[in-house]
């Protein structure tokens, strides 16, 4: 059999697993054949699985439903876990011994076939460097599950009050998930093409941090509020594992040191959940090769004639834009993200995403609302659609709005801004 044949087996063998799953057959059941047909899986072969389940017109809401039983299927069986062993047994086995070693292929294990399945990963030595993003994503999902284990002891304690604390702690997971959503899902879907984690992680991990907004506003803590407590944190484990064993791989596989330098950069805007933020530090050389690859480097004193409106060098256009009070997001007739004013914002502009579909920046459920709101902004059967909201406790009115000229349509404005007071319904 050839490699490609062999690989397709094994991709088909792995389908099938997840279908039975999804059909409704008990996990035990199929993780028995799972086991006789497997002694590891790559991470990038789960992915696939799903993925090809979607592309063959299983729903994403289907295969997100059971996301989480598809992971527990390979637990212990992914390559990721063999080199972490391997590598936890070589830590112990003699002091000075790093994961970077292991990475590097310096060091022996008693398991000589993890050992070499160690000096492929490089992800050991990543989340050895500061500000590194696999480290960020290792030290977060340690903190989150620290939490998770504090919010389990408080739930069986029966005590309201420290339930509740317990589960406020682990919400800070929602911080977690909001930066993989900008920076690793949209990179990893639009640029290599890998868009099972986008398509089914994504939309999990939104699922987990509504369902604790929602038990956190709970008034009565009865029994059915302890058990969907239990669940949820449940969910959060388990997306821990699916990043460490799954998603983190895929990334170390795909993304290029200039990439992790820049999300590194980029994560300097998002809460820290563990320890300070810190950029990587070649990020802001990642960073200006980025602007520049865009072709952004015009003479910024040249006038550009606008009609009878004036004219206006790039400097003053830069300027002016970013001294309109509110968030400026455009769209371009094409849905490609090609311009965010400058300065903090409450909805996250990552530089990632310029030059990128503006689709691919939202989870799978957001997704269908933009392509409404920018379908009818193109038809024009809408000029502007409005949408109120609270964001990190502030309100805000989110505009879209349709940008034509005498030719027709031209792009999409997104302004976002904050407004005194508005009704809620």
């Amino acid at each position: 059999m050839t490699e490609n044949n062999e690989k397709q087996a094994r991709l088909d063998l792995l389908k099938s697993y997840v279908k039975r799953l999804s059909t409704g057959e008990e996990l035990e059941s199929v993780r028995k054949d799972f086991v006789e047909n497997f002694s590891d899986v790559e991470a990038i072969e789960i992915a696939q699985a799903e993925q090809a389940l979607i592309s063959g017109g299983v729903p994403v809401s289907e295969v997100q439903k059971l996301c989480d039983v598809h992971s527990a299927l390979f637990h212990g069986k992914t390559k990721e876990e063999r080199i972490a062993n391997a590598e936890a047994a070589v830590n112990a086995g003699g002091p000075g011994i790093t994961a970077l070693d292991i990475a590097n292929g310096k060091a022996a294990a008693a398991d000589g076939k993890a050992a070499k399945e160690a000096a492929k990963a490089k992800a050991f030595g990543m989340a050895l460097l500061a500000g590194h993003p696999v480290k960020t994503l290792k030290d977060e999902n340690k903190e989150i599950q620290a939490r998770i284990d504090a919010a389990r002891k408080a739930l069986e304690t029966g005590d309201e009050r420290a339930a509740r604390t317990g589960l406020a702690a682990v919400r800070v997971a929602a911080t977690h998930y909001a930066w993989k959503g900008d920076l690793i899902y949209p990179l990893l879907k639009t640029k290599y093409g890998v868009s099972g984690p986008s398509d089914v992680m994504w939309g999990v991990d939104d699922e987990i941090r509504d369902e604790m907004g929602r038990l956190a506003k709970a008034e009565v803590c009865d029994e059915a509020w302890k058990q969907a407590v239990a669940a949820v944190l449940t969910r959060a484990e388990e997306m821990i594992y699916k990043e460490n064993n799954i998603l983190t791989p895929i990334c170390v596989q795909y993304f290029s040191d200039s990439e992790w330098a820049l999300i590194s950069k980029e994560l300097l805007a998002y809460d820290p959940v563990a320890g300070e933020r810190k950029a990587l530090p070649e990020a802001e050389a990642a960073s200006q090769a980025a602007v520049e690859e865009r072709g952004s480097q015009n003479n910024k004193n040249e006038r550009i004639e606008l009609g009878k409106e004036g004219h206006l060098t790039v400097r003053e256009i830069a300027a002016l834009l970013n001294t309109i009070p509110g968030e400026i997001s455009f769209v371009d007739e094409n849905d490609i993200n090609r311009y965010f004013n400058a300065g903090d914002k409450l909805f996250k502009r990552p530089q990632m995403a310029l030059d990128r579909e503006v689709y691919s920046c939202h989870p799978p459920k957001v997704e269908q609302m933009a392509r409404a709101i920018i379908s009818e902004l193109r038809a024009g059967t809408k000029d502007k659609v409005s949408v109120p909201m609270v964001k990190a406790g502030k309100k805000v009115i989110v505009n879209y709005m349709a940008v034509r000229d005498k030719d027709g349509y031209v792009g999409t404005l997104e302004f976002v801004q904050e407004v005194p007071d508005f009704p809620m319904q």
